[in-house]
């Protein structure tokens, strides 16, 4: 068993950070988490490093170097700021995995070249007001009309619709009764006439406004059905298919790089901070704790890289994820609360990055499928019944 990260990770990893230490530092970070601040020239000039097409194809302008380099990624970007993280994710991840997934042949010569070279992004559009898991009940409808695709509804928790080139829209495509047998995914251009984007005054996760988007007689090209006409209610098969695990292992990549960024930031303060005459690092209730955390980050590592890894292997990796994204999330918060701990008053306020660790982490358990619906899939996928 071979736990050495391969070459060009190691290489990805230490050009991130020399990227971050330049084009990143903690009083920007600070200023686009104070402001609600999308740094674009920051991400554009990651989009010229090549970042955004690790897992595109090559044949589409990418690397292909697949799902374990961009969760190295997102874990880089993540220890620093989700003004700049949560974007990479949306053009990596959401539209250049999706589409290199689900797009059709046209929409991937189409588009994914973009995601490679500008930075396309998507926006989830999935959840509504009375719709979180189940995403089968979901009341956005879509209707044909000629060559065109009419869509009413509204989307709730919608992040980064401001910034992206298509709101990746779940709607309704047939009758209420069949649930899962007809739902699609329209990618829908944020200026399109009828299109209402409302801002939520969200507690973390900054510089990626979460949003309430409004969707009335919005008309879009039938092209625009993702998958293309064979697309056309199919959209549950693109909601349980590989880009649910990838979705999983985005949100524990957050949660790592956060945590990781926490434990440095808790274990230099305690070397800095001095009580009683010496620096707090020597007392043991502060040493257990550091201790603890060193251990559950190194732990949460381990299981994401694994499931990554994993996925890079192909085939359905749902339990893989979903231990993944239930554990690490999990400690993760954890671990940045133990850092606010250790800071005391000063993980309170806003000079220092513990608070901010701690807003934004208290989101991972929920996103991208909450601890409990984890829960439930490990207990299912491993066999266990339930009479």
């Amino acid at each position: 068993m071979d736990f050495t990260v391969p070459e060009h990770i190691v290489l990805l990893r230490e050009s991130l950070r020399r990227f971050i230490d330049k084009e990143m530092p903690r009083r920007a970070a600070a200023s686009w988490d104070e402001e609600n601040h999308f740094p674009r020239e920051v991400f554009d000039r990651l989009v010229e490093m090549g970042l955004m097409g690790l897992c595109v194809p090559e044949e589409y302008g990418g690397t292909g170097q697949g799902t374990f380099a961009v969760m190295v990624a997102i874990e880089e970007l993540a220890r620093r700021s989700m003004a700049v993280a949560i974007p990479y994710i949306m053009s990596s991840c959401y539209a250049g995995m999706s589409l290199a997934e689900c797009g059709s042949e046209a929409q991937k010569r189409t588009l994914l070249p973009r995601v490679a070279a500008d930075g396309l992004m998507f926006a989830y559009g999935w959840s509504e007001a009375d719709v979180g898991a189940d995403v089968a009940s979901v009341k956005t409808r879509a209707e044909r009309d000629g060559d065109e695709v009419v869509v009413n509804g509204a989307k709730r928790f919608c992040s980064g619709p401001e910034l992206c080139d298509y709101i990746y829209t779940l709607v309704r495509s047939g009758p209420a009764e069949a649930r899962r047998q007809n739902l699609s995914f329209i990618l829908i251009p944020p200026d399109t006439p009828g299109v209402r984007i409302e801002r939520m005054n969200s507690l973390g996760i900054k510089g990626v406004p979460t949003t309430d988007v409004i969707l009335t007689d919005v008309r879009v090209p039938a092209a625009n059905i993702m998958g293309g006409e064979a697309g056309w209610n199919r959209g549950w098969d693109m909601i349980t298919g590989a880009g649910l695990d990838i979705e999983k292992l985005e949100v524990a990549a957050l949660a790592l790089g956060i945590a990781d960024a926490a434990t440095e930031d808790a274990w230099e303060y305690s070397l800095q901070r001095q009580q009683f005459g010496r620096p707090i690092s020597g007392f043991q209730s502060i040493r257990h704790k550091l201790a603890d955390m060193r251990t559950q980050v190194h732990a949460a590592r381990l299981v994401l890289y694994h499931a990554a890894w994993a996925v890079d292997q192909g085939g359905h990796r749902g339990l893989e994820t979903s231990m993944a994204k239930l554990f690490v999330t999990e400690a993760a918060k954890a671990v940045v609360l133990e850092a606010q701990t250790i800071a005391g008053a000063y993980g309170y306020v806003r000079d220092f990055d513990f608070e901010r660790y701690v807003r934004d982490a208290l989101l991972m358990p929920i996103i991208g499928g909450s601890s409990a619906i984890q829960r439930n899939n490990i207990a299912r996928w491993s066999g266990l019944q339930r009479t």
